[in-house]
């Protein structure tokens, strides 16, 4: 199924609430199954083992969700207002509905159901609540938009699908690009929950806009507008409804909308539901502040006293120590720190910083030669760059520390590596974990990620012989695919997905695939289009 935009992935109760799969929920660490693609995301299946790092650290999900519990714990000089956060969030709700025996209040009962797994849900929520509410007063949108990562992703910024949609919002990289998110070597901004969150209610007030239906509406945002739009003419010329239920769409769009109605019900009738509704102080617990530079976020926890766990929790689209160069030019820090934070950061200077440069690797080039001409050691650059082996490729960039000291090197090496555990295994966008399902064998697993077959053997040591089979893990590694070589085309003026995949010798699938574009993307020229050749 090609997978939606921009939001397409949800929790494992995506089956409806009579499902067989209904006690997969709770735990951590297990992929989220869809009839989309597998969320990576830390809900998960209770009978599946938890995977352990090699010095056998807490789980790293369960790590930045205990920061984020203690956010509020601090006082703020703040007072909170006199409604509590959820109710003014409710006050502005608007279309859910659950008819006697309908999905959605079947779905209603579901989520009321499962106290363990909603408090899971709601204490990820808590830190971005506050501004979701006032960007949707500021708007003027329905508040039951505000449950929406709920289904997407359970509010959980690092969740991240096999379609390649990541973050709360559970944007693909083309939709983000498109809605102005900033996507770049250091930085994601779909897992941004602050600059996605701007994004995604951009695009549902557009999609409102031009259905003029907040189910429709929700049921583009999951399915693509253009597919709906379609559906809606279809119906049109036959004298047919246009209601959302009476489309042809797919069976999970038609699901997606109940569970959103199935959730406002939840909130706005919790006693109905024998759900209690939280009561959180109305004040935001963290803080956006600008930055005139980029800095070192391990830096910058040690002058202002924070938790690199912390500052991983809620800077979530950071993909290493470092804010971009080129922005965006910002830190979400707690907002009963804030201050001390500004400070501490007025006070960082460029020896603060380990700030890296890139080094291309030439024909014939070995690590000990790279090593030698950079004034370097093999070790540091396995290191930095995460290399398993020896292996090198001519074109490959390597990263090294421009002043010559690394993280090791550093007096607070200890951050680095915390910080560095963590990054490798809650973000997948660069090393993940792909899960063999039935039918699949290595050569269809590369096809789908753009990576050769031999470089899934040497990622997971497999012989030219060995079998995977349906449930096994293989690791993918995206910033070291060496068996295909990607060329950039721009669309030029009468192009089409059918012209541009005949001249180059690939299929429609693929350049989707490749580009995280739908069927019924519209190209424009002077679009990039990515070509892979090879084993792609």
């Amino acid at each position: 199924m090609t997978n939606p935009l921009p939001g397409h992935c949800v929790p494992a109760d995506r089956y409806g609430p009579n499902s067989a799969r209904r006690g997969l929920l709770p735990a951590l660490l297990v992929l989220l199954t869809s009839a989309c693609a597998t969320v990576e995301t830390s809900e998960t299946a209770a009978e599946a083992p938890v995977e352990r790092n090699p010095v056998d650290l807490p789980d790293p999900f369960s790590v930045v969700e205990n920061a984020t519990r203690h956010l509020g714990d601090g006082s703020s000089s703040k007072p909170a207002r006199p409604i509590h956060l959820w109710a003014r969030v409710i006050e502005r709700f608007e279309f859910a509905r659950c008819p006697p025996d309908s999905r959605s209040e079947q779905w209603a009962k579901w989520f009321g159901e499962r106290d363990e797994y909603m408090q899971r849900v709601l204490n990820r929520a808590r830190p971005w609540l506050f501004d979701i509410a006032t960007e949707l007063e500021r708007r003027e949108l329905p508040g039951e938009l505000a449950l929406l990562p709920i289904i997407e992703s359970a509010y959980d910024p690092f969740a991240y699908s096999h379609g390649r949609a990541a973050g709360t919002w559970q944007f693909v990289s083309a939709t983000a690009r498109e809605r102005g998110i900033e996507i770049n070597d250091f930085y994601d901004g779909r897992r941004d929950v602050w600059a996605a969150t701007r994004a995604a209610l951009d695009y549902l007030d557009y999609l409102h806009a031009r259905f003029g239906d907040w189910n429709l509406a929700l049921a583009a945002y999951n399915g693509g507008q253009g597919r709906v739009q379609r559906a809606v003419d279809r119906n049109r010329r036959a004298g047919q409804p246009t209601d959302w239920h009476a489309l042809r769409l797919p069976r999970e769009t038609l699901g997606y909308v109940p569970k959103l109605n199935g959730l406002g019900c939840l909130f706005s009738e919790p006693a109905r539901y024998g759900f209690e509704l939280p009561v959180w102080d109305n004040r935001p617990q963290v803080e956006r502040i600008e930055l005139q530079r980029p800095i070192d976020i391990v830096a910058l926890s040690v002058a202002a006293d924070l938790e690199i766990a912390e500052l991983v929790a809620i800077n979530p689209g950071l993909n290493g120590h470092l804010t971009p160069p080129g922005g965006p030019h910002h830190l979400i820090v707690p907002a009963d720190r804030a201050e001390r934070v500004r400070e501490a950061v007025s006070g960082l200077d460029a020896a603060d910083m380990i700030v890296w440069q890139d080094v291309r690797v030439r024909p014939g080039d070995t690590l000990s030669h790279i090593a030698r001409r950079h004034n370097t050691t093999v070790k540091a650059l396995r290191e930095a760059n995460q290399l398993p082996g020896d292996f090198l490729r001519a074109g490959q960039v390597l990263r090294l520390a421009s002043s010559g000291q690394t993280p090791d090197d550093s007096p607070h090496a200890q951050r680095y590596a915390e910080l560095n555990r963590l990054q490798q295994r809650l973000l997948p966008t660069r090393r993940f974990q792909h899960q063999v399902r039935p039918g699949e064998n290595l050569w269809l697993i590369a096809r789908r990620y753009g990576v050769s077959v031999p470089d899934l053997q040497r990622w997971n040591g497999l012989g030219g012989n060995s079998l995977i089979r349906p449930g096994d893990r293989i690791v993918v590694n995206m910033s070291q695919s060496g068996g295909a070589s990607a060329r950039e085309y721009t669309v030029r003026r009468g192009d089409s997905l059918w012209t541009i995949a005949r001249r180059h010798q690939v299929s429609v699938s693929d350049l989707l695939r490749w580009n995280d574009l739908r069927e019924d993307h519209v190209l424009r020229p002077g679009q990039t289009l990515r070509i892979f050749e090879g084993n792609a």
